[in-house]
């Protein structure tokens, strides 16, 4: 059971993880012991990231990382992660990551506390959210109602979760572990880009029909990309934690993996020693005494009755707003028809991921009103609410549109996804949020390029990027990708760039990383660039062919000369003073890269 935060009444929505009441109390107290010096600061970090506090590029400001296992959150939720942007981060702002977690910035130690209770207090928790743990789980946000499931993942999902958080051997090992759950073949949480992935699929054995996943292992992004393989392509459901449980074990007790955290994930296991090698070490370890006597887990399913929170369709109500031009472009791109008659899903374009507390109040608000008390966030940094009324549509398009939540276009060129980069990241070399505005701003805004941007081809394209090669903005998996970097112009200076990634794709179970031209492109240059690539596409593709098919027939080497056009800049001067200085700030560029506080 859970309190509402704004009206103190008892709400019987369930949550996955919560803390327990002394995890708070313990941090509160380490807090103090390591203000008054009493433990070192190395104890104290370790301590502080299995509770999702995460140290930011500047002194004293913690990133605060709310775990939303598979982005399933209610409204109560919703209000409460709106209350801490509002009180306790000085942006306020709340920013929904690629791992459908919120992330709050420029914390200070104790009001992460003080933001814990009123988490605790709403049934969720920011437990084992960052350090080398099992991370969030992602997963489809139409899982349940999706109409080509093989059947409802979550209670699956949910079971993951809690099974593998506070466990002895999953909150220290050599490296994080990110899981995925896809609820088809169709692979709608892109599995193969994931640490462990899970499949939802049915098989008849027996003469019955039985639930399963096809289970994968050793995706990942980064400094070396590599595509999940498969280690089963069956297990039922009642073995499926059982053998997780098998893997993470061996995963956990590969004694090499620790000599080096920059090379210690799951998928340099797998890489290294061969998915058949993993595999009989999973065998063996499912022999052991732990795997005989596995206790029915049942208990740990999550049972969330949303049917029962579904707002009746009104009698007698036709849907309205065909007249207004806006809402029909933003119904076209934005709703989704649900296959239970008379309702769809409705799915909101976030810029740049962030909402701000008067942002998060009106969402929650409208999935009180008029959908099922629940929001969905999704790996584009959107959300989602599902059964809408049909006929409350228009309602909920210009309530949207009061909160500046309207944009149209979701999942499309103009929907860019970035990690927070510089702005907090240790890791960041560049600006990515400012890139994202910036190329954001200007598919938007074309300015001559139009026909470019009504193209049906180039409309269902994707762009992303990261401040780092590391992928937390899903860049190797876009149409077109950028990650962060630097270059050195005639007279020393550093100017921000980026490496650029092409024909990316993790859509309909097609998992392929971009093709990577050599060369770097000047950050202020990237917007002119982008339309370049985009016009070199439509002037050269074959009848129909997506871009990523495109730019995989073509290589590397056609981008790589439209790479070198925007590649020179001239001495720091002020004619090209504006190139040494990254997007939302004010001095000259220096590249300053921290360790990121996992890989400690």
């Amino acid at each position: 059971m859970t309190v509402s935060t704004e009206t103190g009444q008892r709400s019987a929505r369930p949550s996955i993880i919560q803390y327990l009441d002394e995890e708070i109390a313990d941090y509160e107290g380490k807090v103090k012991e390591f203000r008054a010096g009493e433990i070192p600061e190395d104890e104290f970090m370790s301590f502080r990231l299995r509770l999702g506090v995460y140290g930011q590029r500047q002194p004293d400001a913690q990133m605060f990382r709310v775990k939303i296992p598979g982005g399933l959150a209610h409204a109560d939720q919703w209000d409460a992660i709106g209350q801490i942007a509002e009180r306790w981060a000085p942006l306020r702002k709340g920013h929904i990551t690629t791992r459908e977690n919120v992330q709050l910035h420029h914390l200070k130690l104790e009001d992460a506390a003080k933001a814990m209770h009123l988490l605790q207090s709403v049934g969720l928790s920011t437990k084992e959210a960052c350090g080398n743990s099992v991370r969030n789980i992602t997963c489809c946000p139409l899982a349940g109602i999706c109409p080509d499931q093989a059947f409802d993942i979550v209670p699956y999902m949910g079971a993951f979760a809690r099974n593998f958080v506070r466990r002895d051997f999953t909150f220290h090992m050599p490296r994080k572990v990110k899981p995925a759950f896809s609820c088809s073949d169709n692979d709608c949480a892109s599995v193969g880009m994931h640490d462990i992935g899970f499949i939802a699929r049915v098989r008849e054995i027996d003469g019955e029909q039985v639930k399963g996943f096809k289970i994968t292992v050793g995706g990942g992004t980064s400094i070396q990309p590599l595509i999940a393989e498969t280690i089963y392509e069956f297990v039922p459901v009642d073995e499926f934690l059982r053998v997780s449980e098998a893997m993470l074990r061996v995963f956990n007790r590969t004694a090499w993996l620790r000599r080096n955290k920059m090379k210690a994930r799951i998928k340099v296991l797998i890489h290294t020693e061969g998915i058949d090698s993993f595999r009989q070490q999973v065998e063996e370890e499912l022999q052991q005494d732990w795997a005989q006597d596995y206790e029915d887990k049942d208990y740990l399913l999550f049972h969330d009755d949303e049917e029962a929170d579904i707002p009746a369709l009104p009698i007698g109500v036709e849907p309205r707003g065909e007249d207004d031009a806006a809402f029909r472009a933003w119904k076209e791109s934005n709703v989704i028809p649900q296959e239970a008659d008379g309702y769809s899903v409705v799915g909101v374009t976030v810029t740049r991921g962030d909402l701000s507390p008067e942002q998060y109040y009106g969402t929650a608000e409208i999935s009180r009103k008029y959908s099922s008390y629940r929001i969905r966030t999704t790996p584009e940094q959107n959300m989602m609410f599902r059964w809408v009324p049909n006929a409350f549509l228009y309602d909920v398009y210009k309530e949207l549109e009061a909160l500046d939540l309207h944009e149209g276009g979701l999942n499309q060129i103009t929907d860019v996804t970035s990690c927070p980069g510089t702005d907090s990241c240790k890791l960041g070399i560049t600006s990515s949020m400012g890139l994202n505005k910036a190329v954001a701003d200007a598919v938007r805004n074309p300015n001559g390029h139009e026909s470019l941007l009504q193209d049906p081809l180039i409309k269902q394209m994707h762009i992303k990027m990261s401040g780092c090669p590391n992928g937390c903005g899903r860049h190797h998996v876009s149409d077109i990708g950028f990650h962060g970097a630097f270059i050195k112009g005639p007279g020393g200076g550093q100017i921000p760039a980026y490496e650029v990634f092409l024909g990316g794709s993790h859509e309909n179970a097609d998992m392929r990383f971009g093709v990577r031209p050599r060369g770097k492109i000047p950050a202020k240059k990237v917007t002119q660039a982008v339309f370049h690539i985009l016009r070199y596409y439509k002037d050269n593709r074959e009848d129909g062919e997506l871009f990523k098919d495109f730019a995989h027939r073509l290589g590397r080497e056609p981008f790589e000369d439209i790479v070198k056009e925007y590649q020179d800049i001239g001495p720091l001067n002020k004619a090209n003073l504006e190139h040494y200085i990254d997007y939302d700030k004010s001095v000259l560029y220096v590249m300053e890269r921290g360790e990121g506080e996992c890989a400690t």
